[in-house]
């Protein structure tokens, strides 16, 4: 039976997988990274994400057969850029994805290239995308300096020579995906020479076969094909097998992330939904909020959390997460549940901050109001999709840490009203090596651990009220608010 690789090189570790076409993980095998950080700063080593990945492949590929592996794929993380020399040898280090140093640079950015930003349904990049950062780097670049996205550099090691950047992890560096090329205007009023960038081609591309110099430090045979991959959350995503015009895979971690498909474009007004190019051409919009588990760390630090979970089922059972005639402690809270200031999705909002309406009485109480508060945001983000015009009416799959809790699961399905799919496996690796084998192998590779079914009424009454306070505060705008009263009604 054939093997793929997928590779996910992510913030705080690299993480090999190899998989069969029928979706069984015959070796796994993760190393850490190291970062270093000074205030907007954020840098890691190059060579360190080759070394890691190197012994992360070779543990993982122990027990396979080297006749087996057909291919691979590796991800990583958005906006995670450097320059490297002709050979590919860093220049500099990586600027990571939050790295803001470049902020000075943005207004310049967003002031020549509007046109096409507004085009590709973004409207304006942020201090910590690939493109100030590039500008940033080019003002002390050697000659012969060339960019380089974090897959870039691991990838043009594995091949041995240069090798194209994919669609999804040039977004952030301004790429015209529409076009699918440089947007060369942008480009030259900004001063980016030609020279510097990397040829594009869509996620899904043959880059070039492993050579024998990287076979020899990873392990992976040489010959075997290096395909072109995506950024983190897309590979997260198409591990979750969320790859169908309407369906969405829901990320609830220590934040929310949504990401669906869609066969258009999105325009959003708000700028805070964008869209990568998915392999077949088709479009991977989504939107990451400031809310998500990591409230439960700061909130509850050091409590049992299973322990609420189960505590929390039996107080309010399926169905009544707050319901209107129900009685007893806490039913009707909820918390806004903001990991840090400000709101990025479903609305702009910079100056947001937590709260929570009701009485919250206990641990329980105070758990069970968090995660609901969650669900109530997850839900708008949907509303407000489906007021963009993106089809929402798809299979909804629901990934992450909080998939942990059973009782968190039904909270969601109960509040979106709808099923939700859980699988036996979602990691970005798995998706790098759904992406090698091919869109064809994808129902196979991935498999379903369970379907929840909504216990209960949807909280209408305690919903709309978080939507009206949100409103009110001067962070959801009115069209948003109208749009998610009217879906509820």
């Amino acid at each position: 039976m054939s093997v793929w690789i997928g590779i996910d090189l992510g913030t705080q570790s690299v993480r090999a997988m190899a998989v069969t076409g029928s979706g069984q993980v015959l070796g796994a095998a993760g190393r850490a990274l190291t970062s270093h950080r000074d205030g907007p700063r954020h840098e890691q080593d190059p060579e360190q994400w080759w070394r890691q990945l190197a012994a992360a492949t070779r543990e993982a590929l122990r027990d396979v057969s080297p006749g087996r592996v057909k291919g691979m794929a590796v991800d990583a993380t958005s906006g995670t850029v450097l320059l490297a020399d002709r050979d590919g040898r860093p220049l500099t280090p990586g600027l990571m994805y939050d790295d803001r140093r470049a902020a000075s640079e943005v207004d310049r950015v967003n002031s020549v290239g509007a046109h096409v930003w507004e085009q590709l349904g973004y409207r304006r990049m942020q201090a910590n995308w690939a493109l100030p950062k590039l500008l940033w780097l080019l003002r002390d670049a050697p000659a012969g300096a060339r960019l380089a996205h974090q897959s870039d550099f691991v990838n043009r090691r594995l091949v041995g020579r240069e090798v194209a950047t994919d669609l999804s992890n040039a977004l952030k560096t301004g790429v015209h995906l529409i076009d699918e090329s440089w947007p060369s205007e942008v480009l030259d009023a900004l001063r980016v020479p030609a020279t510097v960038l990397p040829e594009v081609v869509r996620p899904g591309s043959l880059l070039g076969e492993v050579c024998a110099e990287a076979a020899e430090a990873t392990g992976i045979p040489p010959g075997t094909p290096v395909i072109a991959g995506t950024t983190d959350g897309c590979a997260a995503q198409l591990g979750a097998g969320a790859l169908d015009v309407g369906s969405w895979n829901s990320v609830m971690g220590t934040t929310l992330v949504l990401k669906g498909v869609t066969r258009e474009l999105i325009h959003d007004p708000l700028g805070v939904v964008y869209s990568h190019r998915a392999p077949d051409g088709s479009w991977l919009p989504g939107g990451a909020s400031s809310t998500g588990a990591g409230v439960l760390a700061r909130e509850l630090a050091g409590r049992d959390l299973d322990a609420l979970s189960e505590q929390a089922a039996d107080r309010f059972g399926p169905g009544h997460h707050g319901q209107a005639g129900c009685s007893g402690p806490g039913l009707a809270a909820t918390t806004y549940p903001l990991v840090s200031p400000g709101e990025r999705f479903p609305f702009n909002a910079p100056r947001a901050e937590g709260f929570t309406l009701g009485h919250v009485a206990d641990d329980v109480d105070r758990y069970a109001a968090i995660l609901r508060g969650a669900a109530y945001i997850e839900r708008l983000c949907f509303d407000y999709l489906d007021l963009l015009g993106a089809p929402v009416d798809g299979e909804v799959i629901l990934t992450g840490g909080a998939t942990k809790s059973t009782y968190w699961n039904q909270v969601r399905a109960d509040v979106l009203g709808r099923p939700v799919t859980l699988r036996e496996n979602a990691e970005p690796a798995l998706g790098m090596a759904v992406l090698a084998a091919g869109h064809a192998a994808t129902e196979e590779m991935v498999r379903t651990r369970e379907i929840v079914q909504p216990g209960g009424t949807v909280l209408q009454e305690h919903y709309l009220r978080f939507v009206d306070e949100l409103e009110s505060r001067g962070w959801l705008p009115s069209p948003a608010a109208a749009h998610a009263r009217e879906r509820t009604a």
